[in-house]
């Protein structure tokens, strides 16, 4: 598919293609349903399900890792057969029924519905991003821009979720919140739909080779041969997920495959690409470590809210939604400080940019296990901390995610820029896998204490939190839970630190990789 653009055959609107806003709301709406549903998942698992905080963490921490794991196979098969266009209406479609089967309460339509939304993620998440890179030119000053004007969108749908999916989940029940967040997935379907009618998008996101697509096999061309596949594997993706603790094995199948494909890949490009595909590779195992971190925000850090947080204005799933809300309020700034930057020929380069990220990253958990500072008797501690923190790791999110999108589309080569997209989104998958295990850190059960609570590590959440596991010992069984949570926030915002100050320091390295891409 050509990055090839000409004015000619798209709109624009506020110095930017319009198609940008078509996707703008068809992915907010997407997230808004995928957020909305994620803010109740573990709250719904652990208090109307009674699943215990491991088998919740498990369950969570599979569904959220397989929702990345699929966009790489949906990003090959819009590259050689479905575009675009078709791959993120089959992906909507599958989502849409997922998260209205969440509203039956049986086990089957528990983890089918998980299979579906994985399923359907899988086509939509990647193509609906590559789309996006479609619409700028190759060294278009306007992309990195463009991009953050997009994460915009994914965000306002993510602030907005878990505060009303939640206020009626807790008003109506638990399955009418499921039920908005479906409503959500249909309006960002109409809203693709639109802009294919109103011909916003030119001739981009089509079937790119209409030969290959008609080919039969079985007796059905090979895009509805796609559709029967997608619906069947859904049946597997609900039993990796039921069965969790087997998730491990997968993993090294996924790494398996990226490493051969990714090779195959290497030994068909230019020497230039082959350099920028590894410096795509490289961004992407920073974003992992980034995304199991950061990650924690739809586990630990909700029960953490939940449990040891005095919540003021809002439940423990409503907290979903700060992050989101500083990503609205800085979005826009941002985008213009990189324009003002690029103009003025003092924008960081993108590998410094991802250092940054983890630094703030870093430090936003950091300051989450400060707030052992502020704890009550009750082991409750200050929202403040919690606010604070949010908005300093949001800083660090605005350095590395969009910019990471931005990158995988101009570091892409050309042919295989949908599947790279979704190289990047299994940062995600291998970052869920890595939070869950983070995430059960954090589990405390008969006053037994974590890794991070002894040699070096005890004597950083010491030095942050002012916390011993002895002093937490001579506590409650809450307060247990607090030390339990503070020594896992602040053992890994320190890593996340030290990872972020290395990345800047070899930054100068990756960057005569990009050859040319800042």
């Amino acid at each position: 598919m050509s990055n090839v653009i000409s004015e000619v055959d798209q709109p624009q609107l506020f110095g930017h293609p319009k198609g940008l806003l078509y996707l703008f709301f068809a992915e907010l709406w997407e997230r808004f349903s995928f957020y909305g549903m994620r803010a109740l998942l573990v709250l719904y698992m652990t208090k109307h399900l009674l699943y215990d905080d491991d088998i919740a963490f498990g369950v969570y921490a599979a569904y959220m890792s397989l929702v990345y794991v699929t966009p790489m196979i949906g990003g090959i098969l819009a590259d050689k057969i479905l575009g675009y266009r078709k791959a993120i209406i089959l992906g909507g479609i599958l989502m849409v029924f997922g998260h209205f089967f969440l509203s039956i309460e049986m086990p089957v339509f528990f983890y089918g519905s998980l299979g579906l939304i994985i399923v359907g993620n899988g086509f939509f998440k990647p193509n609906i991003s590559s789309f996006v890179g479609e619409l700028y030119a190759q060294g278009d000053s306007r992309r990195d821009s463009g991009f953050t004007i997009f994460y915009l969108g994914i965000n306002l749908g993510a602030a907005i979720a878990p505060l009303f999916c939640a206020w009626v989940a807790i008003k109506y029940g638990w399955h009418y919140g499921f039920v908005l967040a479906g409503i959500g997935m249909v309006a960002g379907l109409l809203v693709f739909r639109s802009g294919l009618k109103n011909n916003v998008f030119g001739n981009k996101g089509h079937v790119p080779n209409q030969q290959v697509y008609d080919t039969k096999s079985f007796g059905l061309n090979r895009g509805k041969l796609i559709v029967l596949v997608a619906i069947a594997s859904v049946a597997v993706f609900a039993t990796l997920v039921r069965f969790n603790e087997f998730e491990g094995y997968l993993v090294w199948i996924v790494s398996g495959f990226l490493v051969f494909y990714i090779g195959y890949i290497l030994s068909k490009v230019t020497s230039k690409e082959r350099k920028r595909l590894l410096v795509a590779v490289y961004f992407t195992i920073l974003y992992t470590l980034f995304a199991a971190i950061f990650e924690q925000a739809g586990s630990s850090l909700t029960l953490f809210a939940d449990r040891n947080v005095n919540l003021v204005g809002m439940d423990a799933a409503g907290t979903n939604s700060i992050n989101a809300g500083f990503i609205i309020l800085f979005a826009i700034p941002f985008s213009m400080l990189w324009t003002y930057l690029s103009r003025r020929k003092i924008n960081p380069n993108s590998a410094v940019k991802f250092g940054l990220g983890l630094l703030f990253l870093g430090l936003g958990f950091i300051v989450f296990a400060l707030s052992a500072h502020s704890v009550d008797d009750f082991a409750k501690t200050s929202m403040s901390y919690l606010v604070i923190g949010y908005m300093v790791l949001t800083v660090g999110e605005l350095f590395l995610s969009p910019i990471g999108l931005s990158k995988m589309t101009e570091l892409s080569p050309l042919k295989y820029v949908a599947f790279i997209m979704g190289v990047w989104f299994s940062a995600n998958f291998y970052g869920h896998f890595f939070a869950g295990k983070i995430a059960k850190l954090t589990t405390v059960s008969d006053g037994s204490t974590n890794i991070f609570s002894e040699g070096i590590f005890g004597k950083i959440t010491e030095y942050i939190t002012g916390l011993t596991p002895q002093i937490a010992s001579e506590q409650s069984d809450s307060f247990q839970q607090l030390f339990s949570y503070v020594s896992v926030y602040a053992s890994f915002g320190v890593i996340s630190v030290i990872v972020g100050i290395f990345a800047i320091l070899i930054s100068p390295i990756i960057k005569k990789m990009m050859v040319g891409i800042h």
